[in-house]
Protein backbone atom coordinates (compact mmCIF):
# COMPACT_ATOMS: atom_id res chain seq x y z
CA UNK A 1 0.00 0.00 0.00
CA UNK A 2 1.01 3.36 -0.27
CA UNK A 3 0.51 6.69 2.40
CA UNK A 4 0.95 10.34 1.89
CA UNK A 5 2.55 10.94 4.58
CA UNK A 6 5.84 8.59 3.26
CA UNK A 7 8.77 9.78 5.07
CA UNK A 8 11.06 9.09 2.01
CA UNK A 9 13.82 7.84 4.16
CA UNK A 10 15.54 4.42 3.87
CA UNK A 11 17.19 2.14 5.92
CA UNK A 12 20.13 0.27 5.54
CA UNK A 13 19.51 -3.52 4.90
CA UNK A 14 20.64 -5.40 8.05
CA UNK A 15 22.61 -9.09 7.06
CA UNK A 16 20.75 -11.55 8.67
CA UNK A 17 23.85 -13.81 9.39
CA UNK A 18 26.04 -11.28 11.31
CA UNK A 19 26.88 -11.67 14.67
CA UNK A 20 25.25 -8.52 15.79
CA UNK A 21 22.00 -8.56 14.20
CA UNK A 22 19.74 -8.97 17.22
CA UNK A 23 21.42 -5.73 18.21
CA UNK A 24 21.18 -4.24 15.08
CA UNK A 25 17.60 -5.15 14.77
CA UNK A 26 16.71 -3.49 17.83
CA UNK A 27 18.40 -0.49 16.84
CA UNK A 28 16.43 -0.58 13.40
CA UNK A 29 12.99 -1.51 15.35
CA UNK A 30 13.77 1.62 17.76
CA UNK A 31 14.95 4.06 15.34
CA UNK A 32 12.05 3.04 13.03
CA UNK A 33 9.67 4.31 16.07
CA UNK A 34 11.85 7.51 16.22
CA UNK A 35 12.27 8.31 12.47
CA UNK A 36 8.86 7.10 10.73
CA UNK A 37 6.20 7.22 13.76
CA UNK A 38 7.24 9.56 16.61
CA UNK A 39 8.10 12.61 14.22
CA UNK A 40 5.38 12.39 12.34
CA UNK A 41 1.92 12.43 13.40
CA UNK A 42 1.70 9.45 15.72
CA UNK A 43 1.73 10.57 19.10
CA UNK A 44 -0.15 8.03 21.52
CA UNK A 45 2.32 6.79 23.90
CA UNK A 46 0.92 2.76 24.26
CA UNK A 47 1.01 2.43 20.21
CA UNK A 48 4.72 3.73 19.96
CA UNK A 49 5.56 1.54 22.90
CA UNK A 50 3.74 -1.28 21.06
CA UNK A 51 4.92 -0.34 18.12
CA UNK A 52 8.73 -0.59 19.63
CA UNK A 53 7.87 -3.99 21.62
CA UNK A 54 6.72 -6.21 18.35
CA UNK A 55 9.66 -7.45 16.59
CA UNK A 56 8.66 -7.22 12.72
CA UNK A 57 11.62 -9.23 11.61
CA UNK A 58 9.85 -12.26 12.78
CA UNK A 59 6.51 -11.48 10.76
CA UNK A 60 8.82 -11.48 7.05
CA UNK A 61 10.03 -14.37 5.22
CA UNK A 62 13.90 -14.53 6.73
CA UNK A 63 15.08 -13.33 3.70
CA UNK A 64 13.47 -9.94 4.14
CA UNK A 65 14.63 -10.06 7.82
CA UNK A 66 16.75 -7.50 7.47
CA UNK A 67 14.77 -4.66 5.13
CA UNK A 68 11.88 -5.53 8.06
CA UNK A 69 12.14 -1.69 9.94
CA UNK A 70 12.26 0.36 6.08
CA UNK A 71 9.48 2.23 5.86
CA UNK A 72 7.51 0.05 3.16
CA UNK A 73 5.33 -3.07 3.10
CA UNK A 74 6.95 -6.31 2.08
CA UNK A 75 6.06 -9.74 0.89
CA UNK A 76 4.93 -12.02 3.32
CA UNK A 77 3.73 -15.08 0.80
CA UNK A 78 0.45 -15.96 -0.99
CA UNK A 79 1.24 -12.88 -2.98
CA UNK A 80 0.69 -10.71 -0.02
CA UNK A 81 2.45 -8.33 2.34
CA UNK A 82 2.91 -6.68 5.93
CA UNK A 83 1.71 -3.53 5.75
CA UNK A 84 4.39 -0.50 6.17
CA UNK A 85 5.06 0.12 9.50
CA UNK A 86 3.79 3.77 9.73
CA UNK A 87 0.12 2.58 8.38
CA UNK A 88 -0.03 -0.41 10.87
CA UNK A 89 0.25 2.77 13.82
CA UNK A 90 -1.54 4.96 12.50
CA UNK A 91 -4.59 2.67 12.15
CA UNK A 92 -3.98 1.36 15.57
CA UNK A 93 -4.20 4.77 16.89
CA UNK A 94 -7.31 5.46 15.31
CA UNK A 95 -8.58 2.87 16.63
CA UNK A 96 -8.66 4.83 20.03
CA UNK A 97 -8.14 1.82 22.21
CA UNK A 98 -7.74 1.85 26.10
CA UNK A 99 -6.74 -1.89 27.14
CA UNK A 100 -9.95 -3.33 27.87
CA UNK A 101 -11.53 -3.29 24.24
CA UNK A 102 -12.81 -7.01 22.28
CA UNK A 103 -11.10 -5.92 19.02
CA UNK A 104 -11.94 -7.40 15.60
CA UNK A 105 -9.19 -7.60 12.67
CA UNK A 106 -10.08 -8.15 9.35
CA UNK A 107 -7.21 -9.47 6.87
CA UNK A 108 -5.18 -11.40 9.78
CA UNK A 109 -2.21 -11.67 6.90
CA UNK A 110 1.41 -12.26 8.93
CA UNK A 111 -0.42 -11.51 12.46
CA UNK A 112 1.75 -8.36 12.71
CA UNK A 113 -1.07 -6.07 13.23
CA UNK A 114 -2.66 -8.28 15.13
CA UNK A 115 0.37 -8.42 17.63
CA UNK A 116 0.28 -4.70 17.64
CA UNK A 117 -3.18 -4.81 18.87
CA UNK A 118 -2.57 -7.34 21.23
CA UNK A 119 -0.48 -4.50 23.41
CA UNK A 120 -2.99 -2.10 23.39
CA UNK A 121 -6.55 -3.94 24.03
CA UNK A 122 -8.03 -7.16 26.17
CA UNK A 123 -8.68 -9.66 23.01
CA UNK A 124 -8.07 -9.41 19.25
CA UNK A 125 -10.23 -11.70 16.90
CA UNK A 126 -8.45 -11.79 13.05
CA UNK A 127 -10.06 -13.38 10.23
CA UNK A 128 -8.05 -14.42 7.25
CA UNK A 129 -9.51 -15.83 4.07
CA UNK A 130 -6.12 -17.64 2.98
CA UNK A 131 -6.20 -20.74 4.94
CA UNK A 132 -2.35 -20.72 4.56
CA UNK A 133 -1.76 -17.61 5.52
CA UNK A 134 -4.12 -18.32 8.67
CA UNK A 135 -1.98 -21.79 9.48
CA UNK A 136 1.24 -19.63 9.30
CA UNK A 137 0.15 -16.99 11.29
CA UNK A 138 -1.96 -18.46 13.75
CA UNK A 139 1.71 -20.83 14.81
CA UNK A 140 3.59 -17.64 14.89
CA UNK A 141 1.59 -15.89 17.40
CA UNK A 142 1.75 -18.90 19.74
CA UNK A 143 5.35 -19.03 19.44
CA UNK A 144 5.97 -15.96 20.29
CA UNK A 145 3.81 -16.09 22.85
CA UNK A 146 0.79 -13.62 21.90
CA UNK A 147 -2.15 -15.40 23.99
CA UNK A 148 -4.64 -12.89 23.45
CA UNK A 149 -5.34 -13.26 19.52
CA UNK A 150 -7.25 -15.51 17.74
CA UNK A 151 -7.04 -16.26 14.04
CA UNK A 152 -10.28 -17.39 12.68
CA UNK A 153 -10.60 -17.91 8.66
CA UNK A 154 -13.40 -16.51 6.74
CA UNK A 155 -14.92 -14.08 4.22
CA UNK A 156 -13.75 -11.27 6.55
CA UNK A 157 -16.16 -8.75 4.31
CA UNK A 158 -18.78 -10.68 6.61
CA UNK A 159 -17.19 -9.89 9.72
CA UNK A 160 -17.21 -12.53 12.73
CA UNK A 161 -20.46 -12.64 14.53
CA UNK A 162 -20.35 -15.68 16.71
CA UNK A 163 -18.05 -13.51 19.09
CA UNK A 164 -20.04 -9.97 18.31
CA UNK A 165 -20.28 -7.03 19.66
CA UNK A 166 -16.97 -6.08 19.06
CA UNK A 167 -15.46 -2.66 21.05
CA UNK A 168 -13.33 -1.60 17.13
CA UNK A 169 -13.09 -3.33 14.07
CA UNK A 170 -10.40 -2.45 12.01
CA UNK A 171 -10.31 -3.42 8.10
CA UNK A 172 -6.88 -4.02 6.40
CA UNK A 173 -8.60 -3.91 3.09
CA UNK A 174 -9.95 -1.52 0.62
CA UNK A 175 -14.00 -1.62 0.38
CA UNK A 176 -16.03 -0.10 -2.18
CA UNK A 177 -18.43 0.58 0.96
CA UNK A 178 -18.76 -0.28 4.70
CA UNK A 179 -20.24 -3.92 4.42
CA UNK A 180 -23.18 -3.66 6.86
CA UNK A 181 -22.26 -6.63 8.81
CA UNK A 182 -18.93 -4.49 10.39
CA UNK A 183 -21.63 -1.70 11.58
CA UNK A 184 -24.21 -4.56 12.80
CA UNK A 185 -21.58 -6.21 15.03
CA UNK A 186 -19.69 -2.90 16.52
CA UNK A 187 -20.99 -1.94 20.16
CA UNK A 188 -22.30 0.89 21.22
CA UNK A 189 -19.57 3.22 21.33
CA UNK A 190 -17.60 1.30 19.38
CA UNK A 191 -15.22 2.42 16.13
CA UNK A 192 -14.75 0.82 13.17
CA UNK A 193 -11.29 2.17 10.96
CA UNK A 194 -12.02 1.28 6.82
CA UNK A 195 -10.27 2.34 4.01
CA UNK A 196 -13.26 2.92 1.57
CA UNK A 197 -13.13 4.21 -2.15
CA UNK A 198 -12.13 2.91 -5.25
CA UNK A 199 -9.34 0.80 -5.94
CA UNK A 200 -6.70 2.93 -6.87
CA UNK A 201 -7.31 5.41 -3.58
CA UNK A 202 -9.11 5.43 -0.83
CA UNK A 203 -10.24 7.13 2.03
CA UNK A 204 -9.07 5.99 5.83
CA UNK A 205 -12.09 6.15 7.75
CA UNK A 206 -13.30 6.11 11.55
CA UNK A 207 -16.80 5.59 12.25
CA UNK A 208 -18.38 5.56 15.67
CA UNK A 209 -21.57 3.96 16.82
CA UNK A 210 -23.85 6.09 19.51
CA UNK A 211 -27.38 4.65 20.40
CA UNK A 212 -27.46 3.06 16.88
CA UNK A 213 -26.31 5.63 14.66
CA UNK A 214 -22.79 6.22 13.18
CA UNK A 215 -20.73 9.02 12.72
CA UNK A 216 -18.01 9.09 9.73
CA UNK A 217 -14.81 10.82 9.75
CA UNK A 218 -12.17 10.79 7.22
CA UNK A 219 -8.66 10.34 8.19
CA UNK A 220 -6.68 10.87 5.31
CA UNK A 221 -6.05 9.27 1.69
CA UNK A 222 -4.29 5.72 1.21
CA UNK A 223 -4.38 2.96 -1.34
CA UNK A 224 -4.87 -0.88 -0.38
CA UNK A 225 -5.55 -4.41 -1.88
CA UNK A 226 -9.14 -4.38 -2.18
CA UNK A 227 -11.18 -6.14 -0.07
CA UNK A 228 -12.87 -8.96 -1.70
CA UNK A 229 -16.19 -10.94 -0.36
CA UNK A 230 -19.65 -10.58 -0.27
CA UNK A 231 -19.91 -7.12 0.79
CA UNK A 232 -16.63 -6.21 -0.85
CA UNK A 233 -15.68 -6.28 -4.51
CA UNK A 234 -16.66 -8.83 -7.07
CA UNK A 235 -14.26 -11.37 -8.25
CA UNK A 236 -14.21 -14.97 -9.50
CA UNK A 237 -13.34 -16.17 -5.93
CA UNK A 238 -16.11 -14.29 -3.94
CA UNK A 239 -15.89 -15.95 -1.05
CA UNK A 240 -12.07 -14.65 -0.55
CA UNK A 241 -10.28 -11.64 0.42
CA UNK A 242 -6.94 -10.05 -0.17
CA UNK A 243 -5.85 -9.06 3.32
CA UNK A 244 -2.61 -7.74 4.91
CA UNK A 245 -1.94 -7.39 8.61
Amino acid sequence: MSNPNDSGNNESNIAPGSRSNSTALESARSDMVERQLRSRDIRSLRVLEAMGSVPRHLFVPPEHAGEAYTDSPLPIGEGQTISQPYMVAAMADALLLEGNEKVLEIGAGSGYQAAVLSLLAREVIAVESQPALADVGRERLIRLGYGNIRIETGDGSQGWPTDAPYDAILVTAGAPYVPPPLLEQLAEGGRLVIPVGPAKQQDLLRIVKREGRVTRESLFACRFVPLLGRFGWPSPSSAQELSRG
